[in-house]
């Protein structure tokens, strides 16, 4: 019992001597228990903020934008965008249809591009709100349409002075409230709506001008800009289109497999395939064929 007190002592009053005990019973538990690491070391990236984007739920949306530039949402893409009710004097001017999580493209008729998020407008429960309280625009500005999809989509944008080029969603994007320059128009000239591309390689343009001469060419002839005036689409002397004597009524996209319905305002229409369509079918930049009598006033054209 001495021998043992005085090495518990000589333990007790040397520090050194305590952590070669403490390293000595650790040792003896570690052989007796010990295995190998369960738990991987792995190195983080430091901390940051969630956007809040990431807490968005993404669900189907349509948009809605009437005439007046009144905008709203629904749920869904099921929705009757034209039998909604509008204010006194407004009306219905398009839709689209995508994703909470996708923000919304806004063109005006002076080429100009906006965006703004969708998953904060109003409900289509109700009539919506201006655009011209999310935007600072010019006071002449009408918008002419509305788009929504992937940044890699590509769309036939163009003037009715019947120049136009290819672009993506992602030239258009921008969070500055006074847009962004897209489309240069000519004098005189008017915004058209865009139209989506599907294949570059495959699909087709049809442009009509108001005096009833059709063109069809292939996508590929037209050049991919971020922003510009483009090249000619359709020939249409450049006096004519300043004074609006001459200018592009109907344009579209469509694919091989697709059909085209020429209406009227006189409610006569015509439905052709790729190929009914050889007769107008040429280069760019050509002045294209006449429509048949009865059909060279063209109110719409719809591909299906």
């Amino acid at each position: 019992l001495t021998r043992e007190r005085d090495k518990i002592e000589q333990i007790l009053s040397s520090r050194q001597k305590m952590q070669a005990l403490v390293k000595k019973e650790l040792q003896q538990i570690a052989d007796t228990h010990g295995d190998s690491r369960r738990s991987r070391l792995i190195e983080r990236s430091s901390a940051r903020a969630m956007q809040q984007s990431r807490l968005i739920p993404n669900e189907p949306i349509t948009v809605i934008l009437s005439a007046k530039g009144w905008i709203r949402s629904a749920k869904g893409h099921d929705i009757d965008a034209p039998g909604l009710n509008y204010k006194t004097g407004d009306h219905y001017l398009c839709h689209v249809k995508g994703k909470t999580i996708q923000p919304v493209v806004i063109l005006d008729s002076n080429g100009r591009s906006y965006t703004i998020n969708s998953h904060d407008l109003p409900s289509a429960r109700g009539q919506g709100e201006p655009l011209t309280g999310r935007l600072n625009c010019a006071a002449d500005t009408r918008f002419v349409s509305l788009l929504m999809g992937d940044e890699t989509d590509l769309y036939l944008f163009a003037s009715d002075a019947g120049y136009g080029f290819v672009g993506n969603l992602s030239a258009l994007m921008t969070k500055n409230k006074k847009g962004k320059a897209l489309v240069t128009l000519p004098t005189g000239s008017d915004m058209l709506p865009p139209q989506r591309i599907h294949d570059v390689k495959q699909d087709f343009v049809v442009a009509i001008s108001n005096e009833g001469r059709m063109l069809v060419f292939p996508v590929n002839q037209l050049p991919q800009l971020g922003k510009g005036k483009g090249v000619k689409m359709l020939s249409i002397a450049a006096e004519r289109a300043a004074q609006r004597l001459e200018f592009v009524k109907a344009l579209a996209v469509m694919q091989p497999h697709q059909s085209l319905t020429i209406m009227t305002g006189g409610n006569r229409k015509m439905t052709l395939k790729l190929d009914d369509l050889k007769h107008y079918l040429s280069e760019r930049a050509r002045r294209g064929h006449k429509l048949p009598r009865g059909l060279q006033k063209v109110d719409k054209i719809l591909v299906q």
